[in-house]
């Protein structure tokens, strides 16, 4: 049996997945079990699409991949990397318990990114669960940032298997950062941007409610904001966001986690979350 970890949403937080294959004498045919939803089980036409366009050769028998544990619900076409490594490493003695995989598979055997790989790998590094990940090339940009794990990119499944066969797996050393604005502080730095929007400057008087504004941005609190109309409630509000204290690294990450799942494509960020309910 051959095996590779992967990794399914609980909530908005990841749950490892073993991603098991077993192939056995039989008639030939292919079944994906463990509660796969509709985007998993279609995988078995892109991932038979791209072995065969790539000279793979399908095995002649009862393929059998179970996504473990079996108990929880799984989705996601980033599950076609992992369980199309599992079929064409059949006959290797490669051991890719190390490593997490993620990718949807094109057709020709491309790898593309999807909207999943970056919050399930942050959720996982978090956790401290995840130290090599095999990743599309398209989404080492995002990734990159998530710090203590090595990448390993690639742009079609071809080359990939080539690189696992020739034991040549070489870690990608792109790192980035998330701008040049940011203040250090006990060895941590605070990102922040210099384009403000919105500016005080533009209330004219009201120096009470500017003042509570303020204390309010310094120290996380809500505020309520109480008067005639015209008075300048709906400016200060506005302009409120842009006096937030800058965020640190894991904060920016959290945030961009949870835009990646809303399909946001700007996801880095470097201003807070601000709800302004009226």
């Amino acid at each position: 049996m051959k095996r590779v970890n992967s990794a399914s949403f609980s909530g908005i937080d990841a749950e490892i997945v073993n991603v098991e294959a077993t192939f056995t004498k039989g008639l030939p045919g292919f079944s994906i079990v463990g509660l796969a939803n509709n985007s998993i089980q279609e995988s078995k036409d892109r991932i038979k699409s791209a072995l065969l366009v790539n000279h793979f050769t399908f095995p002649p028998l009862k393929i059998t991949i179970n996504l473990s544990p079996s108990d929880i619900q799984k989705s996601g076409s980033h599950f076609d990397l992992p369980i199309a490594l599992m079929i064409s490493l059949q006959d290797e003695t490669i051991n890719l318990d190390d490593y997490f995989a993620f990718g949807e598979l094109g057709l020709d055997g491309s790898l593309k990114e999807c909207s999943s790989i970056f919050p399930l790998i942050l959720s996982l590094a978090r956790e401290g669960v995840i130290k090599k990940a095999i990743i599309p090339e398209e989404s080492l940009h995002k990734c990159s940032k998530i710090s203590n794990v090595e990448f390993f990119a690639f742009k079609n499944l071809s080359s990939l298997v080539d690189r696992l066969k020739e034991g040549t797996m070489n870690p990608c050393l792109e790192k980035q950062s998330f701008g040049d604005e940011y203040i250090e502080i006990d060895k941590e730095k605070y990102y922040f941007d210099m384009d403000f929007r919105e500016d005080f400057y533009d209330v004219k008087g009201q120096e009470i409610a500017k003042r509570a504004a303020l204390i309010s941005a310094c120290g996380m609190h809500n505020i309520l904001l109480e008067g005639s109309p015209g008075c300048g409630k709906s400016m200060i509000s506005k302009r409120l966001k842009e006096i937030l204290p800058p965020l640190s690294k894991e904060e920016i990450l959290e945030n961009a986690k949870i835009l990646s799942l809303e399909g946001k494509d700007d996801i880095f960020m470097v201003k807070r979350a601000f709800r302004s309910p009226h």
